[in-house]
């Protein structure tokens, strides 16, 4: 028999186990409330998402819920009411995957069906998801082809994506079903006036479009009867410069940060944008409306007249000191330019071409160490 005292014993040291090993998962002072808030009948917010890891009572519940016993109609009443629910908390997404749920539930319920796909399409709206929307609201027109707010949604739709006239279409359709019908009306005449300035904007692109062709191509006729030749950037695969373009070859052409381009001015002369490049000070200037007619000197005597520029610190780039040259780049040749020419006679020379739409003259000062040094590097030729 076991003694009194022998009992004592084996309970004392039964409690002073439990009391070392004490109940890992239990509650204790600092983590209670946390951990009541697991449990779902104490809870007072539910979680954004439900991980079993986490919540496993919770998943638990919602398994049951959603459990394959239930029937159709059971299932497609509740998802739809989850949609709802997070639709009037603004996540669009999630509602957006409890109607398609719903959807699959395949209760042969018109109507509700017909709730589901227009509760979807507002979904898919607010997302931004135009086409889905437009997609779900014609598929709910199928069914009940006098659905007001699927009618309302498919019009929205169409004036998001700027198809106002298919917007029209809709709102007529819906007219004639509830004729007089506040929204309808109202989208329909918002429809009807983008609609007629659509109209006018794509006029006047038209007609934009239409005189800058006609520019471009009197440009093109400019040229060729001066024999100018342009060489235009490479082509992506192509071996060689293209030279003399061709209709919107035009288009290449670059233009200086203030917008300048090769014009005809009113009496039907050729105005540059010219660039003068100074290589012993690495400057430049740009000239961005150089008559063809014009000499060189006529500009050199403005550009270095009575002020010359703050680079030129030894005073001498005076005009009659300055020298220019047009480059050969592909032959690696210079050929230098007498000031008294015009600007349609360099152009008009046989190895000229005129680069991106600006043509490019070297200017430096005769005499100087830095250009007897610059000349004997290159190659030059005379006309």
């Amino acid at each position: 028999m076991t003694s009194a005292d022998d009992s004592d014993g084996d309970w004392d040291e039964f409690m002073d186990k439990f009391t070392e090993e004490r109940y890992k998962n239990g509650f204790s002072e600092d983590n209670w409330e946390e951990e009541m808030e697991k449990i779902p009948l104490f809870m007072t917010k539910a979680p954004e998402e439900i991980d079993p890891k986490t919540h496993p009572q919770l998943a638990c519940l919602q398994a049951l819920i959603h459990d394959e016993d239930r029937t159709p109609e059971e299932k497609a009443v509740s998802l739809k009411n989850e949609g709802n629910a997070y639709f009037q908390e603004k996540k669009y997404e999630k509602a957006v995957v409890a109607y398609t749920e719903g959807l699959k539930a395949n209760w042969e319920d018109q109507v509700n069906n017909t709730v589901l796909l227009t509760n979807r399409a507002a979904a898919q709206y607010y997302l931004g998801n135009m086409r889905s929307a437009l997609k779900d609201s014609c598929a709910a027109l199928k069914i009940k082809p006098d659905h007001l707010k699927a009618l309302i949604r498919g019009a929205q739709c169409c004036m998001e994506i700027r198809s106002f006239p298919e917007a029209i279409r809709w709102c007529d359709r819906g007219l004639k079903m509830h004729p007089g019908d506040k929204k309808l009306t109202e989208l329909r005449s918002a429809a009807d006036k983008h609609k007629r300035e659509a109209e006018r904007d794509a006029r006047k692109a038209m007609a934009k479009e239409k005189k800058e062709q006609g520019e471009r191509q009197r440009l093109l006729s400019a040229m060729t009867e001066r024999g100018i030749k342009l060489r235009l950037p490479k082509r992506r695969g192509s071996d060689d410069d293209e030279e003399q373009g061709q209709g919107p070859a035009l288009d290449q052409l670059t233009q200086d940060a203030t917008g300048a381009r090769v014009f005809l001015d009113d009496q039907g002369a050729l105005n540059w944008p010219v660039l003068l490049l100074y290589p012993e000070h690495q400057q430049s200037d740009f000239i961005s409306a150089f008559c063809e007619a014009s000499c060189f000197i006529d500009h050199l005597a403005v550009m270095f007249g009575e002020e010359l520029p703050p680079w030129d610190t030894d005073r001498k780039y005076l005009p009659q000191n300055l020298q220019l040259f047009f480059e050969d780049e592909e032959m690696e040749v210079l050929y230098q330019v007498v000031p008294d020419m015009s600007l349609l006679k360099v152009l008009q020379h046989k190895r000229f071409f005129v680069k991106a739409g600006s043509p490019s003259f070297i200017v430096l000062v005769q005499g100087s160490p830095f250009s007897k040094k610059y000349l004997s590097e290159k190659t030059l030729k005379r006309w």
